[in-house]
């Protein structure tokens, strides 16, 4: 009080440094008046304040990606329209300034609640990334690799987290409960606009070393046009005929995904386990997708998996044979498997297209097997009283052991290349791999849990294969 006029003399406030302003946004951040009073931030602390914080979360976004990453501009740029639109419904929703009151306690103006806004936001976004990093460094507890129902609670408490701590914010800076209902509504809309259209992330891995290993592609030509025509040729006119009296195994074996060598392999152990374990020789039809065998087998395309179907038909007897079925592939959860010839157009091919076929062609008894993740989605489709199919994975779950360094699938090996070689019996084969699976697959650190391979049998394709495991188990001992 000055003495002489016996007046208050206004103290100018202190301004608050950028280090301030972090710190009562985080506060904010965990649900905490920030303690900033009336106080604002000049122009350039905002922008200190989203660069700096901005920064940060790219330089924890990197850590997404495990191995080699490229900084994409546009995937970190893309999502800021957001923030415009964000402060302008909180302008919209703060209260009007009143010259004639300043309350001491309650901060005030659009520019003091995106400073703090930006630091608020923040620890829900570390613990996105933190997770994201744990995600793709496969460290992420089980449950949440396991169980699409915890990941997505967990992922939708980040988002009330972000969202119950900026209305919480704007609730000290005075705005009513009327207009905290219409930024919390506007809030939700932004997110789910963001994550479902602008779901770049500011790094992307650099696919350069993969693409450099990418194996030839197929040369399309009049040459291989024509070969692939005497091919199909060949394959149908040197199909064995069916023996009278004996019920003999015709197998198919479709491979069509080229980019990895891994199916190719697959596929010519299958038909050799089938060859020699099932006394079908000059009874498998091997058709194959990749580079290398456009000159030794026909293309594993949709329209040659129904004509492949349609000359076993002919030639076996469609009441007593069995035809065995084996396809391998990448999976989608549509279930369907994935096709690729490049630059060969190839479609995806469907549980239903293949039960189609085997309808068409009268095929009575069928074993099918589908090495692919999601392949449980097969078993519906494609299940009868006269067939038994077995699959990689449920419907809901990845398989294992379909990359670029794999020499067979963790169901193709368990299964045909070793359970297979020591029993006549698809289901004991079956059996006895689920546990070697489970087993690999937690040797191996599979992400999303135990692939679940899953089987189907009816009763009439039992009491036939019974009868061939007893024929083939005799001829062994003999």
């Amino acid at each position: 009080m000055d003495a002489v006029s016996n007046q208050y003399i206004p103290i100018p406030p202190v301004r608050l440094r950028l280090r301030d302003w972090v710190r009562e946004g985080l506060r904010a951040g965990f649900f905490m008046r920030p303690r900033v009073g009336p106080q604002q931030p000049s122009p350039l602390q905002v922008v200190a304040l989203l660069l700096v914080l901005a920064l940060l979360e790219v330089g924890l976004a990197r850590f997404e990606v495990a191995g080699p990453a490229n900084f994409d501009l546009r995937g970190w740029l893309a999502p800021w329209w957001s923030t415009g639109v964000l402060l302008l419904l909180a302008w919209w929703a703060l209260p009007a300034p009143d010259p004639g009151h300043i309350d001491a306690e309650r901060p005030r103006g659009a520019a003091t609640w995106l400073a703090l806004w930006s630091a608020t936001a923040l620890p829900a976004n570390l613990v996105a990334l933190l997770l994201g990093i744990a995600q793709s460094h496969q460290a992420l507890p089980q449950l949440f690799e396991t169980s699409a129902a915890a990941a997505w609670a967990l992922y939708l408490s980040l988002w009330a987290w972000a969202i119950g701590a900026a209305l919480r914010l704007s609730f000290h800076f005075g705005v009513t409960r009327a207009r905290l209902g219409v930024l919390g509504l506007g809030m939700v809309a932004l997110f789910s606009l963001v994550a479902w259209q602008f779901p770049d992330r500011p790094w992307q891995a650099d696919l350069s070393q993969f693409q450099a290993e990418r194996p030839p592609q197929l040369e399309l030509s009049q040459e291989t046009f024509e070969a692939q025509q005497a091919l199909w040729q060949k394959t149908v006119d040197t199909l064995a005929a069916e023996r009278p009296g004996v019920a003999d195994v015709y197998a198919l074996v479709f491979s069509p995904y080229a980019r990895e060598d891994v199916f190719l392999r697959e596929s010519t152990m299958v038909a050799k386990v089938l060859e020699e374990r099932f006394d079908a020789q000059g009874r498998v039809v091997q058709l194959v997708n990749h580079p290398s065998t456009a000159q030794t087998y026909p293309w594993a395309t949709l329209t040659n998996l129904g004509r492949a179907v349609e000359a076993i038909g002919a030639r076996m007897d469609r009441e007593n044979d069995v035809l065995v079925v084996y396809l391998t592939s990448h999976g989608a959860n549509d279930f369907k498997l994935a096709a690729a010839n490049d630059p060969l157009t190839v479609e995806p091919i469907s549980p239903g297209e293949l039960r189609q076929a085997l309808d068409n062609a009268g095929i009575r008894n069928r074993v099918i097997a589908v090495s692919a993740c999601y392949a449980g989605g097969w078993l519906g489709p494609l299940g009868g009283d006269s067939t038994l199919v077995i699959t990689a994975a449920d419907a809901d779950h990845t398989s294992y052991g379909c990359g670029k360094l794999s020499e067979l699938t963790f169901f193709g090996r368990a299964v045909f290349d070793e359970a297979l070689r020591k029993t006549h019996s698809f289901e004991q084969a079956f059996a006895a791999a689920v546990p070697v699976i489970r087993q690999r697959e937690v040797e191996a650190g599979k992400p999303d849990g135990f692939s679940n391979p899953q089987i189907s049998v009816g009763e009439k394709i039992r009491l036939v294969l019974k009868a061939l495991e007893e024929r083939l188990d005799s001829a062994v001992a003999k």
